[in-house]
């Protein structure tokens, strides 16, 4: 990266007086120079530019797209009046370097994307320089004109016509890649030239005005540039000649580079690093992490557990928060990490081992307990009970089911007698198809229509619709206790209960929570208020109405203080009393027969239920508190609002 800095000093705009027309220049504060390349043709263009830029007085930064988060920073590219460069090579394929792969794939899916909206990038001034190979027919740089196309359906605005180098000496324009680059670098510096002394538009060649000088220059340009177009269209193809023969040379050895394991980029970029400490967070490798809940903290002073400690029999004190995936493909508005977390349709990250990151979240979390040692109010016996995982919780944030080593994960907290809840968005049915038994899983169903459901999860899939309902037909599939997880946002989606029955009736779940949402606090990212959150007597009303339509449920549970019901299924339902407990011993041996068995010995939610106290009764004079805990009122209005 070319670290040279420089100011841009230019005694014609300095000199400027005050006019109309002078409040009209265009300001470069310097040019950043983006380059993907393979074999380093497109570093030494990219430095050999950044070197003429500076002796023009303008300053000028390098770098390689492969360390650089478009997702994190090209939007501040649009502010900043830099003038953006992309050197940018095709492989044979068609495909983009290792070095540009991210970046590119990143730019197409943000260029569709309809919560980034058209106008994502508006004000970022870019020109493209693709280096490709003519020799491979129907690819030739196709990445260059992809990242103009996508730049461009984002509303940033191309100072020049995109240039094509081409290392087919019989047909580049100018004889070789380097005298094609050189070509189209004095075009651009010209145009540089003219931007920071405020000249607007670079002429077409159809200017209206005689005056122009350039005219006649520009037309025979423009001609002997549509001439050379048309005569190689039918023959060209991309690829810098370099890098199409090694990656040619790398797949007849059976691999391409990119593929590579330690190719790939970490989750976890310094900047949400930063962030995510920031919010309490202990992470662990590239892409997992873990946080403390604040049931878990509530439950060591003995001032009552979650909500699945009241439905489901679970030790709060004794449940470890985490995910082995940051990274979600949904940006939920009421998301309660306020999208600090990264988003993808599929795992294209370096991938730590499950064993690592059970490891390590175990650590992190006794570690995160043993501060609790003498804090006031604390009790001795629950704070050495804490320091035993029993239960874990994956729904911190993110989507766990895309860690591709998600069974193996599993069964490594199986082994060590942890209870596994994972929490999933509906939207990878396949995963939820492959995934071996848990001790329960959910899925979050957040809306019941299909435009609802993109307003309330704004999902990246295009198909977001169909994969939701084939999530909940795949979770009808499973023998071990399901559960659909029901987010109420007032005026949002509460007035959907018919087409909530029909959802439920598709994936038939034994347990279906039904729960105001939370407000985090205002962000740039949602619109979410509090008028959207429900009151309690609210959420009850929905669920009875619900409860109406749907014949084979009941109202079972109830949790107050987290503004949650549980509705459940009359099979957990013995001789007038309710089941919904979860004898967690059984589970284990259950788990553990059915892994010795080869996954022969099936075994079902019916065996592994536990009688459900009086208190946690939905009716309850408790509302779903333990009595043999404490009730805490806080009295200012600040809370955690993190939990499970």
């Amino acid at each position: 990266m070319v670290d040279a800095v420089s100011p841009l000093l230019d005694k014609s705009v300095k000199n400027q007086k005050h006019s109309p027309e002078a409040e009209k220049v265009i300001h470069v504060s310097g040019v950043k120079v983006f380059y993907g390349s393979q074999t380093g043709t497109g570093k030494g263009f990219a430095k050999e530019l950044a070197g003429d830029v500076i002796a023009q007085g303008i300053q000028c930064e390098v770098m390689d797209m492969k360390e650089y988060d478009p997702e994190d920073r090209l939007a501040e590219e649009c502010t900043s009046k830099m003038i953006c460069v992309f050197l940018v090579a095709t492989y044979t394929d068609g495909q983009p370097t290792e070095s540009a792969e991210w970046f590119c794939k990143w730019l197409e899916e943000a260029s569709t994307d309809f919560r980034y909206g058209k106008t994502y990038l508006k004000g970022m001034r870019y020109a493209v320089f693709g280096l490709g190979n003519s020799v491979y027919v129907g690819h030739y740089n196709t990445v260059s004109k992809n990242i103009d196309k996508w730049l461009w359906m984002l509303s940033a605005a191309r100072i020049m016509t995109r240039g094509e180098g081409d290392c087919n000496v019989v047909k580049s324009r100018h004889g070789s890649v380097q005298a094609d680059f050189q070509a189209w670098k004095t075009k651009f510096l010209n145009r540089l030239q003219a931007l920071a002394k405020g000249e607007k538009k670079a002429c077409s060649g159809k200017c209206k005005s005689a005056s122009c000088k350039n005219k006649k220059k520009h037309k025979e340009e423009a001609e002997d540039s549509q001439s050379h177009a048309e005569k190689n269209n039918s023959e060209r193809m991309e690829g810098d000649e370099e890098d199409s023969q090694r990656v040619k040379l790398s797949k007849q050895n059976g691999v391409r580079k990119s593929e590579s394991e330690e190719e790939r980029r970490e989750m976890i970029t310094p900047a949400l690093r930063d962030a995510l400490t920031k919010q309490g967070y202990k992470l662990i490798g590239s892409h997992s992490g873990v946080k403390l809940c604040r049931w878990t903290k509530s439950m060591l002073r003995g001032r009552g557990g979650c909500y699945k400690h009241t439905f489901y029999g679970i030790e709060s004190h004794r449940c470890m928060e985490t995910t082995p995936s940051l990274a979600c493909a949904n940006k939920c508005v009421f998301c309660w990490r306020h999208h600090t977390n990264p988003v993808g349709t599929e795992w294209r990250w370096k991938m730590d081992p499950a064993e690592k990151i059970i490891q390590e979240a175990v650590e992190n979390h006794k570690n995160m307990i043993r501060q609790f040692r003498g804090v006031p109010g604390v009790r001795p016996e629950r704070f050495e009970e804490g320091l035993t995982v029993k239960h874990c919780a994956l729904s911190l944030v993110g989507e766990p089911i895309m860690y591709p080593e998600i069974n193996s994960f599993l069964r490594l907290l199986h082994q060590q007698n942890i209870s596994s809840f994972l929490v999933t968005n509906a939207q990878f049915p396949e995963e939820i198809r492959s995934l071996v038994p848990v001790t329960q899983l959910y899925v979050s169903v957040d809306a019941s229509t299909k435009d609802s459901l993109k307003k309330i999860d704004r999902p990246l899939f295009k198909d977001f619709w169909q994969r939701f309902l084939d999530s909940l037909r795949a979770l009808g599939e499973k023998q071990q206790r399901t559960v659909y997880r029901l987010t109420l946002v007032k005026a949002w989606n509460v007035d959907e209960l018919k087409a909530y029955a029909d959802l439920i009736a598709l994936g038939q779940p034994d347990f279906i929570e039904v729960k105001g949402v939370t407000y985090c606090g205002e962000s740039s990212a949602s619109s979410l208020t509090m008028a959207n959150v429900p009151w309690h007597e609210e959420v009850i009303y929905f669920v009875q109405q619900l409860a109406n339509l749907l014949p084979d449920y009941e109202i079972a549970c109830e949790h107050e203080h987290s503004n949650c019901l549980l509705l459940a299924h009359h099979k957990f339902k013995v001789d007038g009393e309710w089941w919904t407990w979860i004898d967690y011993e059984r589970f284990q041996e259950l788990i553990q027969e059915y892994e010795e068995s080869g996954g022969t010995k099936i075994f079902s939610a019916m065996d592994y239920m536990a009688k459900t106290p009086i208190w946690a009764i939905f009716g309850a004079r408790e509302r779903g508190f333990d009595p043999s805990d404490t009730r805490f009122q806080r009295k200012n209005k600040t809370k955690d609002i993190s939990g499970c």
